[in-house]
């Protein structure tokens, strides 16, 4: 795997140092995490930051930093993992995007999770894709379907306590077989 790739308007790299300040910001974000249980102190978005970096170097494809390449701005993170916790259809790879609200509305989450997926499917062949949201996330469920993935059911997030209004989540999946159907998607 390359440590970056560009696409039209992001880079998607590794992680850098620099990077802790904009990340632990991006936590603290209460509109960033209106979905999640709590915005991160900074110890927590540390141990995050450092949770991801080493699934990256480990494998070598992971959440990547996404900067705005006409600036070189961090925007956020987007890209692959293996979720920390087992759920009802463990075991599986999971999408995810996160970005500082400044770059919403621009096109770019879907921009680097088009990447990501080109990732999973195109170099990694991965055989399939998750994504799962809470149920109030209606912006992150638009852009799973806009990515041609398709719903299939709600489950209770084990990871949160049960009662809580984030528990009930949304799962999504997309086969490599239908993203290779796709209508000629974009090569890297």
């Amino acid at each position: 795997m390359p440590s970056a790739f560009d696409t039209e308007r992001l880079r998607l790299r590794q992680w850098r140092a620099s990077d802790r300040e904009p990340f632990a910001a991006l936590h603290g974000d209460r509109r960033v995490m209106a979905f999640f249980p709590r915005t991160l102190p900074r110890p927590a978005s540390d141990l995050l930051f450092d949770r991801l970096a080493a699934a990256m170097n480990a494998r070598g494809w992971g959440f990547w930093a996404v900067e705005e390449r006409a600036s070189g701005a961090f925007v956020g993170f987007a890209g692959l993992g293996v979720p920390p916790v087992a759920l009802p259809f463990s075991p599986c790879v999971e999408i995810g995007w996160r970005l500082a609200s400044a770059y919403w509305g621009k096109g770019y989450a879907h921009e680097a999770a088009r990447a990501a997926l080109r990732v999973a499917f195109e170099r990694l062949a991965l055989p399939e894709v998750v994504a799962f949201t809470a149920l109030p996330n209606q912006r992150s469920e638009r852009l799973m379907q806009r990515l041609g993935m398709t719903a299939d059911g709600v489950f209770e997030h084990p990871a949160l306590p049960v009662g809580h209004r984030l528990r009930p989540h949304k799962l999504y999946r997309l086969s490599r077989a239908a993203w290779l159907g796709q209508a000629v998607p974009e090569r890297f």
